[in-house]
């Protein structure tokens, strides 16, 4: 059959292109989106699969970042189908994830920059542009551009890096949940970096629901990209242990969204 839509992105890639092939199977039905992992059963042949996909569908949304100018098999799928394009059969519409460079043949190709505008509005422009198997079970629902490692030092300091691994991030505000007292902790930024922020005594509760205590950290400046992660450094003053339980991103005015820790 043919498909109207067909998402071409690598592997690495799947846990945020699934949020948008959820979207739009809602949207237009399972069986217009061509995304493998429902579209591609055990004991299909995965190029027999991906040819008949890219038999002219509509839309050929390719996810362009490192990962997939990397790979051979997504290269070939975004190349049929700009071949398809040029006979007037499909538009392929490139879908930038990070920070990679456009291909240039695909430079004069107006492209929806994701990395830029963020998860929910490439995905609003993604239905946009679309717009005018039962048996599949999601495995990346829930994306989260940012994630956080914690590294104790040897001085009883933690420093906390917070990732973006596709998207840039134009609000890097972040509330760190301590049960430390302000007595008992110092916090700086990466190179002595000013920032806006301070200490909020019992501005939060454990998942024990006990009181805890947020430091909020908001660099004076600049954004937060794949490549520029956010760090910073937490220091005791006495001898009482620094504990860092969990982290916090601010999505909007009066919204903080959990921060996944690294696995």
């Amino acid at each position: 059959m043919t498909h109207k839509i067909f998402l071409s992105h690598n592997y690495n890639d799947k846990p945020l292109v699934e949020a948008v092939a959820l979207k739009l199977a809602e949207i237009f039905g399972h069986d217009q989106v061509f995304y493998d992992s429902w579209s591609i059963r055990p004991g299909d042949g995965i190029i027999d699969q991906m040819n008949k996909g890219l038999q002219a569908p509509e839309f050929v949304f390719f996810f362009v970042s490192a990962n997939s100018l990397e790979s051979g098999m997504v290269r070939l799928e975004w190349q049929n189908a700009l071949y398809s394009a040029t006979k007037g059969k499909t538009r392929i519409v490139p879908v930038r994830v990070d920070g990679s460079e456009m291909p240039p043949v695909l430079k004069q190709t107006l492209f929806i920059d994701m990395h830029t505008v963020g998860l929910e509005a490439g995905i609003a422009q993604i239905v946009g542009v679309t717009q005018g198997n039962a048996s599949y079970t999601p495995q990346h629902q829930g994306f989260s551009n940012l994630s956080y490692s914690a590294l104790k030092l040897e001085d009883g300091s933690i420093e906390v890096t917070i990732q973006a691994s596709h998207l840039m991030e134009p609000n890097p505000h972040f509330g760190f949940v301590t049960q430390n007292s302000e007595s008992e902790i110092t916090w700086t930024l990466q190179r002595k970096q000013p920032f806006l922020g301070g200490f909020n005594s019992g501005a939060a509760t454990t998942s024990a629901g006990s009181p805890a205590n947020v430091i909020s950290m908001r660099p004076m400046g600049g954004t937060l990209t794949p490549n520029h992660p956010f760090r910073a450094k937490f220091t005791k003053k006495g001898e009482a242990d620094i504990e860092i339980i969990s982290v916090f991103h601010q999505k909007g005015e009066e919204e903080w969204v959990a921060v996944p820790e690294s696995t």
